[in-house]
């Protein structure tokens, strides 16, 4: 249902071959994130994912695509949002994503002169975009109440606005949506209070049954990786 909704909206969709030894492959966002120099692997920092990689790797040099790699700590794509041209915002919870991973991921955003925001928050809570998630280039969806206050002036200041969740929608994964650009959103056939919310302030909103993702603790957002990165 996920892919049939992205291709209606005009998406390309690419699939990994399955592998029964990785049972997290589904959750593609974690190991890789396009960037305007192209994809760069991530490094999970659970030791079983990290063949994730080594599949991802391997698909980009079939199909040609420009890799960098970080070696250097632990981030995960759950923690990435390159926000808008010149901004990337980098969730660090200390578990899954490191300090010492985030700088290595934004050395070539900070290099050309992007704003680099970061956002540390409690290892409960997984990874970023279970409390925090962009609807439009200067809107977004947050559990303002799970977010580090300087980090929520820093978004305020980049002229964000954050729409106040519950803070029970961190475990839920109702904030794990999807943005298409256009204020469109896909969000989870489980949710009403983000989907009510959206549709209210003037998005589109899909609603897509991935119960069976969500039982193993992942959204939306969480099943996609975009490939390519086209400048607003």
């Amino acid at each position: 249902m996920l892919v049939e909704a992205l291709e209606r909206h005009g998406v390309r969709c690419h699939s990994l071959d399955p592998s029964p030894d990785l049972p997290d492959m589904c959750f593609t966002r974690d190991i890789g994130v396009a960037t305007p120099w192209g994809m760069t692997a991530l490094n999970p920092a659970m030791s079983h994912r990290r063949g994730e990689v080594d599949a991802l790797l391997e698909t980009c040099a079939e199909w040609n695509i420009p890799v960098r790699q970080i070696t250097r700590g632990t981030i995960e794509g759950g923690d990435v949002c390159v926000a808008r041209e010149g901004l990337l915002i980098v969730g660090m919870s200390g578990e899954r994503s490191c300090a010492a991973g985030a700088k290595e991921f934004a050395a070539p955003f900070r290099a050309a002169g992007w704003d680099v925001l970061l956002c540390t928050f409690h290892a409960d809570h997984l990874h970023l975009d279970t409390i925090f998630c962009l609807v439009d280039k200067d809107e977004a969806i947050g559990c303002i109440e799970l977010l580090d206050p300087t980090f929520v002036e820093a978004i305020n200041e980049q002229d964000i606005e954050i729409i106040p969740m519950p803070t029970a929608l961190s475990s839920s994964l109702g904030c794990n949506i999807l943005s298409l650009g256009e204020r469109r959103i896909l969000t989870s056939a489980a949710d009403t209070l983000v989907t009510t919310t959206l549709r209210k302030a003037g998005y589109s909103v899909e609603q897509i049954d991935i119960s069976q993702f969500a039982a193993c603790g992942g959204g939306i957002h969480c099943l996609t990786q975009p490939l390519r990165r086209i400048p607003a």
